[in-house]
Protein backbone atom coordinates (compact mmCIF):
# COMPACT_ATOMS: atom_id res chain seq x y z
CA UNK A 1 0.00 0.00 0.00
CA UNK A 2 2.81 2.44 0.90
CA UNK A 3 3.65 2.51 -3.13
CA UNK A 4 0.85 3.98 -3.95
CA UNK A 5 -0.36 5.52 -0.57
CA UNK A 6 2.41 7.27 1.15
CA UNK A 7 2.06 6.74 5.08
CA UNK A 8 2.34 10.99 5.28
CA UNK A 9 -0.10 11.04 2.10
CA UNK A 10 -3.54 12.82 3.12
CA UNK A 11 -5.22 9.55 2.07
CA UNK A 12 -3.64 7.77 4.43
CA UNK A 13 -3.71 10.86 7.30
CA UNK A 14 -7.18 10.71 6.60
CA UNK A 15 -7.97 7.01 7.31
CA UNK A 16 -5.89 6.72 10.11
CA UNK A 17 -7.71 9.92 11.80
CA UNK A 18 -11.36 8.26 10.79
CA UNK A 19 -10.05 4.46 11.94
CA UNK A 20 -8.83 6.11 15.36
CA UNK A 21 -12.19 7.94 16.05
CA UNK A 22 -14.81 5.61 14.37
CA UNK A 23 -17.24 5.32 16.54
CA UNK A 24 -17.17 9.52 17.11
CA UNK A 25 -15.81 11.16 13.94
CA UNK A 26 -18.40 13.01 13.48
CA UNK A 27 -19.28 14.39 16.41
CA UNK A 28 -15.98 15.28 17.10
CA UNK A 29 -15.74 18.03 14.67
CA UNK A 30 -18.38 20.81 14.33
CA UNK A 31 -19.47 20.06 10.62
CA UNK A 32 -19.09 17.47 8.66
CA UNK A 33 -15.28 17.29 6.63
CA UNK A 34 -15.94 16.45 3.45
CA UNK A 35 -12.22 16.26 2.71
CA UNK A 36 -11.46 13.70 5.20
CA UNK A 37 -14.08 11.39 4.29
CA UNK A 38 -13.18 11.46 0.47
CA UNK A 39 -9.83 10.85 1.27
CA UNK A 40 -10.19 7.65 3.14
CA UNK A 41 -12.57 6.57 0.91
CA UNK A 42 -9.44 6.80 -1.86
CA UNK A 43 -7.48 5.01 0.59
CA UNK A 44 -9.86 2.77 1.25
CA UNK A 45 -11.18 1.88 -2.59
CA UNK A 46 -7.27 1.37 -3.28
CA UNK A 47 -6.83 -1.10 -0.11
CA UNK A 48 -9.87 -2.76 -1.34
CA UNK A 49 -8.24 -3.11 -4.86
CA UNK A 50 -5.15 -4.57 -3.64
CA UNK A 51 -6.79 -7.00 -1.37
CA UNK A 52 -8.79 -8.80 -4.32
CA UNK A 53 -12.32 -8.14 -2.38
CA UNK A 54 -15.42 -8.32 -4.40
CA UNK A 55 -13.27 -8.70 -7.33
CA UNK A 56 -14.29 -11.44 -9.71
CA UNK A 57 -13.47 -9.25 -12.99
CA UNK A 58 -10.19 -7.70 -13.28
CA UNK A 59 -9.56 -4.83 -14.69
CA UNK A 60 -7.47 -4.85 -18.36
CA UNK A 61 -7.22 -1.19 -19.22
CA UNK A 62 -6.41 1.86 -16.64
CA UNK A 63 -9.99 3.14 -17.62
CA UNK A 64 -11.90 -0.20 -15.99
CA UNK A 65 -9.02 0.35 -13.21
CA UNK A 66 -10.68 3.33 -12.15
CA UNK A 67 -14.23 2.41 -12.36
CA UNK A 68 -13.59 -0.50 -10.49
CA UNK A 69 -11.55 2.26 -7.82
CA UNK A 70 -14.33 4.97 -7.96
CA UNK A 71 -16.83 2.04 -7.20
CA UNK A 72 -15.19 0.92 -4.17
CA UNK A 73 -14.65 4.69 -2.96
CA UNK A 74 -18.74 5.34 -3.54
CA UNK A 75 -19.24 2.31 -1.54
CA UNK A 76 -16.46 3.48 1.68
CA UNK A 77 -18.43 7.24 1.29
CA UNK A 78 -21.85 5.53 1.63
CA UNK A 79 -20.59 3.69 4.18
CA UNK A 80 -19.29 6.79 6.47
CA UNK A 81 -22.12 9.02 5.76
CA UNK A 82 -25.02 6.41 6.76
CA UNK A 83 -22.73 6.00 10.10
CA UNK A 84 -22.10 9.25 10.81
CA UNK A 85 -25.06 11.92 12.46
CA UNK A 86 -25.45 13.65 9.74
CA UNK A 87 -27.35 10.80 7.51
CA UNK A 88 -30.40 11.49 10.15
CA UNK A 89 -30.75 15.29 9.52
CA UNK A 90 -30.20 14.92 5.11
CA UNK A 91 -26.31 15.56 5.69
CA UNK A 92 -26.65 19.39 5.54
CA UNK A 93 -29.85 20.35 6.94
CA UNK A 94 -28.47 24.00 7.82
CA UNK A 95 -27.14 25.07 4.38
CA UNK A 96 -28.44 26.24 1.26
CA UNK A 97 -27.18 23.15 -0.72
CA UNK A 98 -29.77 20.55 -1.32
CA UNK A 99 -28.62 16.85 0.38
CA UNK A 100 -26.81 15.34 -2.53
CA UNK A 101 -24.89 17.92 -3.31
CA UNK A 102 -22.32 17.39 -0.27
CA UNK A 103 -22.51 13.79 -1.35
CA UNK A 104 -21.05 15.11 -5.15
CA UNK A 105 -18.78 16.82 -3.76
CA UNK A 106 -17.14 14.07 -2.00
CA UNK A 107 -17.20 11.60 -4.69
CA UNK A 108 -15.61 13.81 -6.38
CA UNK A 109 -12.42 15.05 -4.15
CA UNK A 110 -12.23 11.01 -3.99
CA UNK A 111 -12.26 10.41 -7.89
CA UNK A 112 -9.54 13.42 -7.79
CA UNK A 113 -7.57 11.74 -5.55
CA UNK A 114 -7.95 8.02 -7.23
CA UNK A 115 -6.74 10.29 -10.65
CA UNK A 116 -3.95 11.52 -8.84
CA UNK A 117 -2.38 8.25 -7.39
CA UNK A 118 -3.08 6.54 -11.11
CA UNK A 119 -1.40 9.04 -13.21
CA UNK A 120 1.67 9.31 -10.77
CA UNK A 121 4.65 7.01 -12.32
CA UNK A 122 3.40 3.78 -13.42
CA UNK A 123 0.79 2.72 -10.30
CA UNK A 124 -2.11 2.55 -13.08
CA UNK A 125 0.40 -0.36 -14.62
CA UNK A 126 1.45 -1.89 -11.84
CA UNK A 127 -2.28 -1.89 -10.02
CA UNK A 128 -3.79 -3.72 -13.34
CA UNK A 129 -0.56 -6.35 -13.09
CA UNK A 130 -1.71 -6.87 -9.32
CA UNK A 131 -4.48 -9.46 -10.02
CA UNK A 132 -3.55 -10.24 -13.60
CA UNK A 133 -2.85 -13.93 -13.83
CA UNK A 134 0.51 -15.25 -14.65
CA UNK A 135 -0.53 -17.25 -18.19
CA UNK A 136 2.59 -18.32 -19.61
CA UNK A 137 2.93 -17.07 -23.42
CA UNK A 138 1.43 -19.07 -26.10
CA UNK A 139 3.88 -21.42 -27.65
CA UNK A 140 4.39 -20.84 -31.23
CA UNK A 141 2.90 -23.97 -33.66
CA UNK A 142 4.66 -25.07 -36.54
CA UNK A 143 2.41 -24.74 -39.44
CA UNK A 144 4.79 -26.28 -42.03
CA UNK A 145 3.44 -29.49 -41.39
CA UNK A 146 -0.12 -30.94 -42.64
CA UNK A 147 -3.09 -33.00 -41.52
CA UNK A 148 -3.37 -35.73 -43.84
CA UNK A 149 -6.92 -35.98 -45.02
CA UNK A 150 -8.42 -39.28 -43.81
CA UNK A 151 -10.54 -41.39 -46.43
CA UNK A 152 -12.95 -43.81 -45.39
Amino acid sequence: MDNFLAPHSTEAIAHTRLSEDWLDWDISRPSFDESLVAHCASYHAFDRYLSGEDLFIPPRFPSELERVLRRHAYDSIHNAISRSRYSRVCVFPLTSLSPAEPVIKICHLAEQSIRSVLNTEDNARSLLAWHRPNIPSPVAVDMTHTASVIKV
